[in-house]
């Protein structure tokens, strides 16, 4: 059977719908989802605007998207927590489960990870997607769909704050960047019991939408010098920050855990000099890979400075309980909604940053085929 209408990238900039065969299982632990809901991430622009990010290059067409919900259409023998029906939530990426990274619980980190629409695999942005049965979570009934999409941003949230940034409650956190991944990352933290959040943008609406939806402190850059070199204009932002918020290197006004969700190169300097002596920095945010920063300073203050890809054990476990307990709501996140057959301009309205009305994109998420852009 054929009747898997696919979102598919041809080339650069070439996209179709293509009426692809329907998957079946491949093993008795595999399940089938009929996807509902998929979230449009910047990975999958990227790949449509320029065809690779770092090592992964298109060179064969590829389904795009990878953060979806949707209904177990099959389920194989061996998988006992779903049944046809049930609503879930898809982690994307299917590791081996036998190298070294994968049996000491840093599975993100395998050498053969299977993730959707990364090259060579198609995503989700199908009717049908197949999947092993460990990577699908069932919804509690008060959550929606839409949830279920958004459980996969949320949990590079829950990797970024909790997992690798240890944060716990009564510390103080300070995010660069007021995107989607940006904006989870200081929901976690609240969500956590944060005693203080500060948003960091250049943005003025982005910054009065952390304000509104984090309780975020919030903090515009200011503009550099003619000719100022970056490391010395961080230096200098990060000086200002801490004279207007009343930031301190050790006490209790000091940041303890700051994440980098933009990728700029000053975000990354600026972080770096803010963070409290012997603190934490989580880089999560993908941006030029050749940045200057300052290693002198970074020894004397014993910084810790980890990278975050994706996300690991217990990070969509933890993303659904805090949503169905009411510590986090995504809803707000939601701007935009399309059919499938206007995947295209969901793409190009996220990659242009608002709609045709001026309204800005925080998350556009796309229906699956024959599905309403009401339903839940």
């Amino acid at each position: 059977m054929s009747d898997n209408p696919s979102f598919v990238l041809q080339s650069v900039g070439n996209v179709s719908i293509e009426h692809r065969p329907i998957p079946d299982l491949s093993s008795d632990n595999d399940v089938i989802v009929e996807v509902k809901k998929t979230g449009i991430c910047g990975s999958d622009v990227h790949y449509l605007v320029h065809g690779r990010i770092g090592d992964f290059v298109l060179k064969n067409p590829m389904v795009l998207g990878h953060e979806s919900s949707g209904v177990i259409s099959k389920a194989g023998s061996k998988v006992k927590h779903v049944k046809p029906g049930d609503r879930v939530a898809i982690e994307p990426g299917a590791t081996c489960g036998s190298c070294t990274h994968c049996k000491s619980g840093r599975y993100n980190l395998c050498p053969d990870i299977v993730f959707a629409a990364t090259p060579p695999y198609d995503g989700t942005l199908a009717r049908y997607y197949r999947v092993h049965g460990s990577l699908v979570y069932p919804l509690p009934d008060h959550l929606s769909l839409e949830d279920g999409a958004m459980m996969e941003p949320l949990s590079v949230g829950v990797h970024s704050v909790s997992h690798l940034g240890s944060f716990r409650t009564n510390q103080s956190i300070a995010v660069f960047g007021c995107g989607p991944v940006g904006l989870l990352c200081m929901a976690v933290a609240r969500a956590l019991g944060a005693s203080r959040i500060i948003a960091v943008d250049i943005v003025p609406s982005r910054l009065e939408f952390a304000k509104k939806y984090a309780g975020a402190e919030t903090y515009q850059p200011i503009p550099p010098s003619e000719n100022e070199p970056r490391i010395q204009y961080s230096r200098r932002n990060a000086e200002n920050m801490k004279k207007v918020l009343g930031i301190e290197d050790r006490g209790s006004t000091a940041i303890d855990l700051v994440v980098d969700a933009s990728g700029a190169e000053v975000s990354i300097q600026t972080a770096l000099y803010l963070v409290k002596v012997g603190g934490t920095v989580v880089q999560v945010g993908m941006g030029n890979p050749n940045v200057t920063i300052d290693l002198g300073m970074i020894m004397v203050k014993e910084l810790v400075f980890k990278g975050s890809f994706r996300y690991g054990p217990g990070a969509y476990a933890l993303a659904i309980a805090l949503v169905s307990q009411g510590k986090i709501d995504l809803k707000p996140l939601v701007t935009h909604r399309y059919p499938f057959t206007d995947a295209l301009v969901a793409f190009n309205t996220t990659r242009a940053g608002k709609s045709e009305d001026g309204k800005g994109v925080i998350k556009a998420i796309i229906s699956g085929p024959d599905v309403s852009v009401e339903a839940s």
